[in-house]
């Protein structure tokens, strides 16, 4: 019944709709979101949704709007209520207060009839035939189309505004989202060990530098330029193939063309590169200068993995 409603508000993106995009993206104020109930709870998910896309917003709760929050509304700032009835006695006392203050508002509501669906200056409809509700009472349908429109009108403005991922990673700095669209390797790189050999490193210092430096891996190096890569697992190889340890450097044990990757390259690009790879590691590059390693580990320690 819910899929079934949604479908159907595409038939409600119509001129209104885009006006109150144009209105929006116009106004030079913020977008005053109110509600009532259920709808009060989906309001403030679309306000979180406007403001992280790049449309500051604000919530102001119906009941407490006509209790002294309608100091909340600024001048230039545009009211969106949302009502699935229109008629709720909060709503009817708040309009005139919100039309008195010239703020132009728009309705989210299921009845374009009802007072607030008058009295608005766009209306938005998500009328649904009926609740999901089994007695068509707890609003179930209908805050799923808000929420729907809401998304809609989001998105909308977004795609005007060109707001970008870069965008999108200045206002979501925390968590795993976050750290894909900012987190580069070279914030885990830094702050690891930087374990390194030369060609004629001898096979226990080869050793001692992998258990030391604790990432199972060393980069080989000349002239600060990687030339190979020893992993504990060509460690294990070459115990398997051979008795006569004590002559073995670096040279007779490392792999070549090691995959590397740019310190200022993305986090996730440092995944992607180990999941095509079936790798734990990559060496890390500055300048074609041997800069550090990053770890499967970093990754899954940052949530990109």
């Amino acid at each position: 019944m819910e899929s079934k409603a949604i479908f159907n508000l595409s038939r409600y993106i119509d001129e209104e709709f885009a006006a109150s995009v144009e209105l929006i993206y116009n106004s030079k104020g913020r977008v005053i979101i109110t509600g009532i109930g259920k709808s009060a709870i989906i309001a403030t998910k679309i306000v979180a949704t406007l403001n992280s896309t790049g449309t500051p917003a604000v919530f102001m709760h119906a009941a407490d709007a006509i209790h002294g929050d309608l100091g909340l509304i600024l001048e230039d700032d545009v009211v969106i209520c949302i009502s699935k009835s229109g008629n709720t006695p909060e709503i009817k006392v708040l309009v005139p207060l919100i039309k008195n203050a010239k703020n132009k508002m728009i309705a989210i509501t299921g009845n374009k009839e009802s007072f607030l669906g008058k009295q608005a200056d766009y209306v938005l409809n998500t009328f649904v035939e009926k609740e999901a509700c089994p007695n068509n009472l707890a609003p179930t349908t209908s805050t799923t189309a808000q929420l729907v429109m809401g998304d809609a009108l989001a998105i909308c403005l977004l795609e005007k505004r060109g707001f970008s991922s870069k965008d999108f990673a200045k206002y979501h700095p925390g968590g795993a989202l976050g750290k894909k669209l900012y987190l580069r390797v070279s914030d885990m790189s830094n702050v690891n060990e930087k374990p390194q050999v030369h060609l004629q490193t001898s096979l226990k210092d080869v050793i001692i530098e992998i258990t030391e430096k604790m990432l199972g891996v060393t980069a080989v190096v000349d002239a600060c330029k990687i030339i190979g890569i020893i992993t504990d697992g060509d460690l294990r190889r070459m115990l398997s193939k051979t008795d006569d340890f004590h002559s073995l450097t670096a040279k007779d044990i490392m792999s070549d063309n090691p995959k590397t990757i740019h310190s200022n390259a993305m986090a996730v690009d440092a995944m992607e590169l180990m999941e095509k790879h079936g790798v734990s590691q990559l060496l890390v590059e500055d300048k074609g200068v041997y800069a550090g390693v990053v770890h499967v580990h970093d990754l899954i320690k940052e949530g990109i993995l």
